[in-house]
């Protein structure tokens, strides 16, 4: 018997059961962390989504994109005195008309890991748009393995989980789609 009125079998067998209830409590909470990363990609893409609708409409086109980077930043001018556009940085860029001053996103969101090289991956030819993350759960339902089929690593991570223009499909690449669209007889080209 211990000074506390417990025999050793007692002692260990609280100690194993606060360690299982430890675990168990770890466990838990990573898994919380990790969905919460996943609900801000989730949304931090809604965002993009919708200032890029904004700049389509302002301007009849969506940015160009450039490694994976959306091309809407002001890069200079020119000798005929023409705003240059250049890949915007994720994080700390805005997303803005270069030639009204019209800024459609303050600041481009990054991924929550983006310190461990985590990054979205935006595809656009002026006209469509496929923007990429990586959840890290394989279990959330907007994961997509049709996305992982086409190998994008959004930096470090196989991208898994988009949203793009007008139904323009995740798993195939914007030509590809476009494609499609004028054997249909329904690309619009103007």
């Amino acid at each position: 018997m211990s000074s506390f009125g417990f025999n050793k079998t007692e002692i260990i067998a609280t100690a194993l059961t606060l360690v299982v209830i430890l675990v168990a409590i770890i466990f838990n909470f990573r898994i919380s962390l990790r969905r919460e990363r996943d609900f801000q990609r989730k949304n931090d893409l809604q965002s993009i989504v919708k200032a890029l609708e904004a700049f389509h409409v302002d301007t009849a086109s969506f940015p160009q994109s450039f490694e994976g980077k959306i091309v809407a930043c002001h890069g200079g001018i020119d000798e005929a005195g023409t705003p240059q556009p250049v890949a915007c940085g994720w994080y700390g860029d805005s997303l803005t008309n270069i030639f009204t001053g019209t800024v459609f996103l303050e600041r481009l969101p990054t991924d929550p890991k983006h310190n461990q090289g985590a990054r979205y991956y935006y595809i656009s030819n002026g006209r469509y748009f496929q923007i990429y993350a990586a959840l890290e759960g394989t279990d959330e339902a907007e994961y997509d393995e049709q996305i992982v089929s086409r190998n994008i690593f959004c930096g470090t991570s196989v991208c898994n989980y988009g949203k793009s223009f007008a139904g323009a499909p995740l798993d195939k690449s914007i030509e590809e789609y476009e494609n499609e669209l004028r054997m249909q007889g329904k690309l619009n080209e103007n």
